[in-house]
């Protein structure tokens, strides 16, 4: 990976990391614990403490499991950051993300024991999940990261005239 584009992408994680923290620290101190504040008829705040990962799954497992966990899987797509071509600066991009993200969550858990969620889609009689800045990167960069399998994968079956390799 050239220099240039390590600190670009690198640039990525830092901004991840640090915009999702200071969201996270104004939340924090600004609101009370399961206040919602809305912004529009489908969006609010609504602080809450997330003691799992996504969606409170694996909330059993303890802060020690859960950040060993996180550890490990920042480390395994950093590697697949690392590895990607050049030419794949999308799914590149999406890694970034997926390593600030979750970076930004480990801090949570590291300091806090939990990761403070704040962000709530809702509707008068369903609501989603509450998230934070952190989880949205993570979700992007993986959307990225498909999306571009999905391209690579089309093109290089146009360029294959459309054969799968089986006789």
């Amino acid at each position: 990976m050239k220099s240039k584009t390590f600190f670009s992408l690198l640039a990525v994680v830092a901004f991840a990391v640090i915009s999702d923290q200071i969201i996270k620290y104004l939340v924090e101190t600004g609101m009370d614990y399961q206040q919602q504040i809305d912004l529009l008829p489908f969006l609010a705040l609504f602080r809450v403490h997330n003691n799992g990962i996504a969606f409170s799954m694996l909330s059993g497992f303890g802060d020690t499991a859960l950040i060993a966990l996180t550890i490990i899987v920042i480390c395994f797509v950093s590697y697949l950051w690392w590895s990607t071509t050049s030419a794949r600066w999308i799914s590149r991009f999406g890694f970034a993300l997926i390593i600030g993200g979750a970076i930004g969550n480990l801090i949570d858990r590291g300091l806090h024991g939990y990761v403070v969620d704040y962000i709530l889609f809702h509707l008068p009689s369903w609501s989603f999940a509450v998230f934070n800045l952190a989880d949205a990167y993570i979700s992007v960069g993986a959307a990225l990261v498909v999306v571009e399998e999905i391209f690579v994968w089309l093109r290089d079956r146009r360029a294959g005239g459309g054969q799968t390799g089986e006789n």
